[in-house]
Protein backbone atom coordinates (compact mmCIF):
# COMPACT_ATOMS: atom_id res chain seq x y z
CA UNK A 1 0.00 0.00 0.00
CA UNK A 2 1.40 3.82 -0.82
CA UNK A 3 2.34 5.46 2.09
CA UNK A 4 0.38 9.12 3.31
CA UNK A 5 2.70 11.14 1.41
CA UNK A 6 2.37 9.54 -1.88
CA UNK A 7 -1.45 9.70 -1.30
CA UNK A 8 -1.56 13.37 -0.93
CA UNK A 9 0.80 14.30 -3.59
CA UNK A 10 -1.48 12.06 -6.20
CA UNK A 11 -4.58 13.87 -4.75
CA UNK A 12 -2.83 17.61 -5.41
CA UNK A 13 -2.16 16.57 -9.00
CA UNK A 14 -5.40 15.57 -10.01
CA UNK A 15 -6.85 18.03 -8.31
CA UNK A 16 -4.44 20.58 -10.49
CA UNK A 17 -5.75 18.29 -13.14
CA UNK A 18 -9.39 19.44 -12.39
CA UNK A 19 -9.11 22.63 -11.86
CA UNK A 20 -7.61 22.64 -15.73
CA UNK A 21 -10.09 20.74 -17.06
CA UNK A 22 -13.39 22.98 -15.40
CA UNK A 23 -11.57 26.03 -16.96
CA UNK A 24 -11.30 24.32 -19.97
CA UNK A 25 -14.86 23.39 -19.68
CA UNK A 26 -16.18 27.05 -18.97
CA UNK A 27 -14.01 28.21 -22.10
CA UNK A 28 -15.53 25.85 -24.64
CA UNK A 29 -18.89 26.42 -23.21
CA UNK A 30 -17.88 30.24 -23.47
CA UNK A 31 -16.79 29.64 -27.47
CA UNK A 32 -19.54 27.03 -27.93
CA UNK A 33 -22.36 29.93 -28.03
CA UNK A 34 -20.60 32.00 -30.34
CA UNK A 35 -19.78 29.90 -32.35
CA UNK A 36 -23.42 28.55 -32.30
CA UNK A 37 -24.45 31.88 -33.65
CA UNK A 38 -22.03 31.99 -36.46
CA UNK A 39 -23.16 28.92 -37.71
CA UNK A 40 -26.60 29.93 -37.87
CA UNK A 41 -25.84 33.80 -38.82
CA UNK A 42 -24.25 31.35 -42.25
CA UNK A 43 -27.01 29.32 -42.98
CA UNK A 44 -29.34 32.24 -44.39
CA UNK A 45 -26.66 33.20 -46.81
CA UNK A 46 -26.07 29.60 -47.96
CA UNK A 47 -29.52 29.26 -48.54
CA UNK A 48 -30.07 32.66 -50.98
CA UNK A 49 -27.02 32.27 -52.68
CA UNK A 50 -28.49 28.06 -53.46
CA UNK A 51 -31.63 29.45 -54.85
CA UNK A 52 -29.88 31.97 -57.07
CA UNK A 53 -27.82 29.24 -58.51
CA UNK A 54 -30.67 26.84 -58.93
CA UNK A 55 -32.62 29.85 -61.01
CA UNK A 56 -29.61 30.42 -62.96
CA UNK A 57 -28.33 27.02 -63.74
CA UNK A 58 -32.25 26.43 -64.71
CA UNK A 59 -32.66 29.74 -66.68
CA UNK A 60 -29.82 29.16 -68.85
CA UNK A 61 -30.76 25.49 -70.85
CA UNK A 62 -27.91 25.93 -73.58
CA UNK A 63 -24.77 26.62 -70.96
CA UNK A 64 -24.37 23.10 -69.09
CA UNK A 65 -21.44 24.29 -66.47
CA UNK A 66 -18.65 21.54 -65.51
CA UNK A 67 -19.84 21.45 -61.30
CA UNK A 68 -23.49 20.55 -62.99
CA UNK A 69 -21.87 17.99 -65.62
CA UNK A 70 -21.59 14.04 -64.00
CA UNK A 71 -19.06 12.29 -65.80
CA UNK A 72 -19.55 8.56 -67.15
CA UNK A 73 -17.05 7.26 -65.09
CA UNK A 74 -15.42 7.84 -61.36
CA UNK A 75 -11.77 7.22 -61.79
CA UNK A 76 -10.21 10.38 -60.13
CA UNK A 77 -11.48 11.48 -57.09
CA UNK A 78 -11.10 14.33 -54.71
CA UNK A 79 -11.69 14.65 -50.81
CA UNK A 80 -11.90 17.86 -48.67
CA UNK A 81 -11.78 16.79 -44.75
CA UNK A 82 -12.34 19.10 -42.34
CA UNK A 83 -11.20 18.44 -38.80
CA UNK A 84 -9.74 20.56 -35.87
CA UNK A 85 -6.75 21.90 -35.16
CA UNK A 86 -6.68 20.95 -31.45
CA UNK A 87 -7.88 17.53 -29.46
CA UNK A 88 -9.16 16.91 -26.32
CA UNK A 89 -13.01 17.23 -27.85
CA UNK A 90 -13.82 13.70 -27.34
CA UNK A 91 -13.97 11.35 -30.23
CA UNK A 92 -15.14 13.54 -32.97
CA UNK A 93 -12.19 13.90 -34.84
CA UNK A 94 -12.35 10.36 -35.16
CA UNK A 95 -15.40 9.71 -36.32
CA UNK A 96 -14.76 11.98 -38.98
CA UNK A 97 -11.58 10.34 -39.87
CA UNK A 98 -12.97 7.45 -40.02
CA UNK A 99 -15.86 8.31 -42.11
CA UNK A 100 -12.81 9.29 -44.49
CA UNK A 101 -10.44 6.17 -43.79
CA UNK A 102 -13.51 4.08 -45.14
CA UNK A 103 -14.67 6.55 -48.00
CA UNK A 104 -10.91 5.94 -49.26
CA UNK A 105 -10.76 2.43 -49.11
CA UNK A 106 -14.06 2.65 -50.55
CA UNK A 107 -12.79 4.08 -53.57
CA UNK A 108 -9.73 2.14 -53.88
CA UNK A 109 -11.96 -0.67 -54.20
CA UNK A 110 -13.70 0.32 -56.49
CA UNK A 111 -10.28 0.92 -58.53
CA UNK A 112 -10.47 4.93 -58.18
CA UNK A 113 -5.99 5.30 -58.70
CA UNK A 114 -6.15 8.87 -57.91
CA UNK A 115 -7.67 9.88 -54.74
CA UNK A 116 -6.53 13.65 -53.74
CA UNK A 117 -7.00 15.27 -50.50
CA UNK A 118 -7.50 18.73 -49.11
CA UNK A 119 -7.37 18.65 -45.30
CA UNK A 120 -8.96 21.54 -43.23
CA UNK A 121 -7.58 21.29 -39.76
CA UNK A 122 -4.40 20.29 -38.17
CA UNK A 123 -5.82 16.97 -36.96
CA UNK A 124 -6.95 15.80 -40.62
CA UNK A 125 -3.92 17.34 -42.00
CA UNK A 126 -1.74 15.48 -39.38
CA UNK A 127 -3.38 11.88 -39.95
CA UNK A 128 -3.57 12.11 -43.95
CA UNK A 129 0.17 12.41 -43.91
CA UNK A 130 0.67 9.61 -42.11
CA UNK A 131 -1.65 7.56 -44.13
CA UNK A 132 0.52 8.50 -46.99
CA UNK A 133 -2.36 10.67 -48.99
CA UNK A 134 -1.36 13.11 -51.70
CA UNK A 135 -2.22 15.96 -50.01
CA UNK A 136 -2.53 18.48 -52.73
CA UNK A 137 -3.57 21.43 -50.27
CA UNK A 138 -4.32 22.25 -46.93
CA UNK A 139 -5.52 24.90 -44.60
CA UNK A 140 -4.24 25.01 -40.96
CA UNK A 141 -4.49 27.36 -37.93
CA UNK A 142 -7.91 28.52 -38.42
CA UNK A 143 -8.76 29.84 -35.03
CA UNK A 144 -11.75 30.01 -33.62
CA UNK A 145 -13.66 31.96 -36.12
CA UNK A 146 -14.04 31.11 -39.09
CA UNK A 147 -12.41 33.52 -42.63
CA UNK A 148 -13.46 32.67 -45.94
CA UNK A 149 -10.58 34.17 -47.43
CA UNK A 150 -8.22 30.97 -45.34
CA UNK A 151 -10.20 28.70 -47.31
CA UNK A 152 -10.56 29.88 -50.96
CA UNK A 153 -6.77 29.33 -51.62
CA UNK A 154 -6.91 24.98 -50.93
CA UNK A 155 -10.34 24.96 -51.95
CA UNK A 156 -9.56 26.46 -54.96
CA UNK A 157 -7.51 23.79 -56.04
CA UNK A 158 -9.77 21.14 -55.84
CA UNK A 159 -12.58 23.20 -57.83
CA UNK A 160 -9.95 24.40 -60.74
CA UNK A 161 -8.88 20.33 -60.86
CA UNK A 162 -12.91 19.07 -61.80
CA UNK A 163 -13.09 22.44 -63.68
CA UNK A 164 -10.26 21.45 -65.94
CA UNK A 165 -11.47 17.71 -65.69
CA UNK A 166 -8.66 16.06 -64.07
CA UNK A 167 -11.09 15.33 -61.13
CA UNK A 168 -14.45 13.05 -61.77
CA UNK A 169 -16.24 13.96 -58.21
CA UNK A 170 -15.36 15.89 -55.04
CA UNK A 171 -16.71 14.65 -51.76
CA UNK A 172 -16.91 16.44 -48.28
CA UNK A 173 -16.58 15.44 -44.95
CA UNK A 174 -17.06 16.84 -41.47
CA UNK A 175 -18.65 17.26 -38.34
CA UNK A 176 -22.31 18.95 -38.32
CA UNK A 177 -23.98 20.01 -35.34
CA UNK A 178 -26.83 18.35 -33.69
CA UNK A 179 -27.16 19.47 -30.61
CA UNK A 180 -25.07 20.04 -27.54
CA UNK A 181 -24.35 16.42 -26.90
CA UNK A 182 -24.82 15.21 -30.36
CA UNK A 183 -22.73 16.10 -33.50
CA UNK A 184 -22.11 13.83 -36.57
CA UNK A 185 -19.43 12.89 -39.08
CA UNK A 186 -21.57 13.22 -43.00
CA UNK A 187 -20.06 12.29 -46.26
CA UNK A 188 -21.55 14.49 -48.72
CA UNK A 189 -20.73 14.70 -52.57
CA UNK A 190 -19.50 18.45 -53.31
CA UNK A 191 -19.29 17.92 -57.01
CA UNK A 192 -20.91 17.65 -59.67
CA UNK A 193 -23.99 19.35 -57.69
CA UNK A 194 -26.96 17.33 -57.33
CA UNK A 195 -30.25 17.96 -57.26
CA UNK A 196 -30.39 17.79 -53.60
CA UNK A 197 -27.26 20.44 -53.23
CA UNK A 198 -28.86 22.52 -56.00
CA UNK A 199 -32.23 22.16 -56.13
CA UNK A 200 -34.63 23.26 -58.83
CA UNK A 201 -36.61 27.19 -58.56
CA UNK A 202 -39.83 27.37 -57.46
CA UNK A 203 -40.78 29.20 -60.28
CA UNK A 204 -39.69 30.41 -63.79
CA UNK A 205 -36.67 33.25 -63.55
CA UNK A 206 -34.86 34.77 -66.21
CA UNK A 207 -32.06 37.57 -65.97
CA UNK A 208 -30.36 39.66 -68.02
CA UNK A 209 -26.52 39.33 -67.28
CA UNK A 210 -23.89 41.54 -67.26
CA UNK A 211 -21.15 41.14 -68.80
CA UNK A 212 -22.07 37.66 -70.00
CA UNK A 213 -24.36 34.86 -68.40
CA UNK A 214 -21.29 32.30 -68.81
CA UNK A 215 -18.90 34.19 -66.71
CA UNK A 216 -21.72 35.40 -63.83
CA UNK A 217 -23.33 31.64 -63.79
CA UNK A 218 -19.22 30.26 -63.24
CA UNK A 219 -18.47 32.78 -60.66
CA UNK A 220 -21.81 32.35 -58.52
CA UNK A 221 -21.46 28.52 -58.93
CA UNK A 222 -17.87 28.82 -57.47
CA UNK A 223 -19.06 31.02 -54.47
CA UNK A 224 -21.67 28.47 -53.94
CA UNK A 225 -19.22 25.71 -53.86
CA UNK A 226 -16.72 28.09 -51.04
CA UNK A 227 -20.16 28.94 -48.98
CA UNK A 228 -20.99 25.17 -48.87
CA UNK A 229 -17.18 24.64 -47.29
CA UNK A 230 -17.76 27.81 -44.93
CA UNK A 231 -20.93 26.26 -43.71
CA UNK A 232 -19.49 23.03 -43.14
CA UNK A 233 -16.27 24.83 -41.39
CA UNK A 234 -18.86 26.65 -38.89
CA UNK A 235 -20.71 23.51 -38.31
CA UNK A 236 -17.66 22.20 -37.26
CA UNK A 237 -16.23 24.75 -34.98
CA UNK A 238 -19.59 24.91 -33.50
CA UNK A 239 -19.42 20.43 -32.88
CA UNK A 240 -15.77 21.19 -31.88
CA UNK A 241 -16.88 23.25 -28.74
CA UNK A 242 -19.94 21.44 -27.44
CA UNK A 243 -17.31 18.11 -27.88
CA UNK A 244 -14.84 19.94 -26.24
CA UNK A 245 -17.03 21.08 -23.08
CA UNK A 246 -18.79 17.58 -22.68
CA UNK A 247 -15.44 15.82 -22.90
CA UNK A 248 -13.63 18.31 -20.59
CA UNK A 249 -17.51 17.92 -18.05
CA UNK A 250 -16.91 14.10 -18.19
CA UNK A 251 -12.86 14.65 -17.39
CA UNK A 252 -13.47 16.79 -14.36
CA UNK A 253 -16.44 14.55 -12.86
CA UNK A 254 -14.12 11.42 -13.44
CA UNK A 255 -11.23 13.40 -11.68
CA UNK A 256 -13.67 14.47 -8.61
CA UNK A 257 -14.61 10.57 -8.76
CA UNK A 258 -10.61 9.73 -8.66
CA UNK A 259 -9.91 12.12 -5.74
CA UNK A 260 -12.67 10.87 -3.71
CA UNK A 261 -11.38 7.19 -3.99
CA UNK A 262 -8.07 8.70 -3.06
CA UNK A 263 -9.58 10.25 -0.39
CA UNK A 264 -10.74 6.95 1.42
CA UNK A 265 -7.82 5.09 0.71
CA UNK A 266 -5.86 7.83 2.58
CA UNK A 267 -8.02 7.67 5.00
CA UNK A 268 -7.75 4.07 5.44
CA UNK A 269 -3.89 4.29 5.17
CA UNK A 270 -3.57 7.00 8.15
CA UNK A 271 -6.28 4.94 10.37
CA UNK A 272 -4.01 1.94 10.06
CA UNK A 273 -0.78 3.74 10.43
CA UNK A 274 -2.36 5.13 13.69
CA UNK A 275 -3.83 1.95 14.82
CA UNK A 276 0.02 0.42 14.20
CA UNK A 277 0.76 3.12 16.54
CA UNK A 278 -1.08 2.44 19.01
CA UNK A 279 -0.59 -0.95 19.37
CA UNK A 280 2.92 -0.50 19.46
CA UNK A 281 2.21 1.51 22.35
CA UNK A 282 0.04 -0.64 24.00
CA UNK A 283 2.63 -3.63 23.28
CA UNK A 284 5.83 -1.60 24.76
CA UNK A 285 3.98 -0.82 28.17
CA UNK A 286 2.67 -4.13 28.65
CA UNK A 287 6.95 -5.55 28.56
CA UNK A 288 7.69 -2.47 31.04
Amino acid sequence: MASGKEIRTKIKSVQNTRKITKAMEMVAASKMRKAQERMRAARPYGDKIRLLAANLSHALTEYKHPFLTKRDKIERVGLIVVTTDKGLCGGMNTNALRVSLNQIKELEAKGVKDIRVTAIGNKGLGFMQRLGAKVVSHATALGDTPHLEKLIGPVKVMLDAFYNGELDAVYLVYTRFINTMKQEPRLEQLLPLTGERIGGPEHGWDYLYEPDPIVVIDELLRRYVEALVYQSLTENMASEQSARMVAMKAASDNAKNVINELQLIYNKTRQAAITKEISEIVGGAAAV
